[in-house]
């Protein structure tokens, strides 16, 4: 495989990697400050739940960081990158500091991503492909569990109306309009791109680097259904979390009647112009789990419970790995 990293592009993300970092540090201590009373909420629930939960919710967060630095383990290996998955788990939790300390839409954790991977050598050109071969199996799995949503939705809860039908379809217009306009922009090539683009130097680079990047890891149908499968565990281990809150504050209830919950508030979330969700996940999260019969008590609780454990917490190991992971 004949893919080459000019010196230069190399040099850029090298000496941009110490002031991407103390402004991401930041920004994080300034999300963390300014939200200090949601964190007020989710420690005194920890104060009074049992360890066992606890420990359970943890379980379940670790493991979706395992899944997702599975991802970049099979594709660095399909392009004869040799990493252990234990040393990508690490850039998995940086990342998703990254991503919430600047809300970009994932433009901050891309920028991480490849800062990252060039301190340990890795061309640019293999980090888009990864990033390629990421984006379309995440909204590939947000796809299929938006459809399993709409069946548990009309199975078992007849709760299907014009607004989520709405819902459902300017959220199924990203997911497959996002990866679409990443493929199509491969798919032109420099000599076709506006020249507006390839004017701006560094966004100018990034661009070749997407286009130049290795064709294989999308060729390949398994890496791809794997690779998916990975990122839909994520969708189902958070939904797990989801449940655990609500064992933590004593009800009980079968999994399939809080996924469209969880699913719902994820979509108006990734719609709406607020960043991370702050605020639009936890009302629709907690206005679901009400219509579906939970307690609106116990309701917002658990919502606290799980983006304490899949927000706020990661946040704080998220700013010395990321510090880390550029300093290498």
């Amino acid at each position: 495989m004949d893919v080459i990293n000019p010196p230069q592009e190399q040099k850029t993300w090298l000496k941009l990697a110490p002031w991407f970092s103390g402004f991401l540090v930041l920004s994080g201590l300034i999300l963390l400050v300014t939200h200090f009373s949601e964190l007020e909420h989710f420690a005194e629930l920890l104060r009074h739940a049992k360890p066992v939960w606890l420990m359970l919710a943890a379980l379940l967060q670790v493991t979706t960081y395992i899944s997702v630095a599975g991802v970049w383990y099979l594709s660095l290996r399909q392009l004869g990158e040799q990493y252990s998955l234990l040393s990508l788990i690490p850039l998995g939790i940086a990342k998703l500091f990254s991503d919430q300390a600047i809300p970009s839409g994932g433009v901050s954790g891309t920028a991480f991503f490849i800062a990252a991977l060039a301190r340990r050598g890795v061309p640019t050109q293999l980090c888009m492909a990864i990033l390629l071969l990421s984006l379309v199996a995440y909204y590939g799995a947000y796809l299929l569990a938006t459809l399993a949503t709409l069946f548990l939705l009309w199975f078992y809860h007849q709760a299907i109306n014009s607004w989520i039908i709405t819902l459902f379809t300017l959220f199924w217009v990203i997911a497959v309009g996002v990866p679409a306009c990443a493929l199509w922009i491969r798919h032109l090539g420099n000599k076709e791109l506006p020249h507006l683009l390839l004017r701006i130097p560094g966004l100018s680079k990034l661009l070749s680097a997407f286009i130049d990047a290795p064709k294989e890891l999308l060729k390949n149908p398994t890496l791809v259904s794997v690779a998916t499968l990975l990122h839909g565990s994520v969708i189902v281990l958070d939904v797990a979390t989801l449940w655990v809150g609500l064992q933590v504050v004593g009800v009980h209830c079968s999994i399939w009647a809080i996924t469209p919950a969880f699913m719902l508030a994820s979509m108006v979330a990734t719609i709406g112009p607020i960043p991370l969700g702050l605020g639009t996940f936890e009302v629709t999260c907690v206005s679901m789990l009400r219509v579906l019969g939970v307690p609106v008590e116990a309701a917002l609780a658990a919502t606290l419970i799980l983006r304490g454990f899949t927000l706020w917490l990661p946040m704080i190991p998220g700013m010395w790995m990321m510090r880390h992971a550029l300093r290498k």
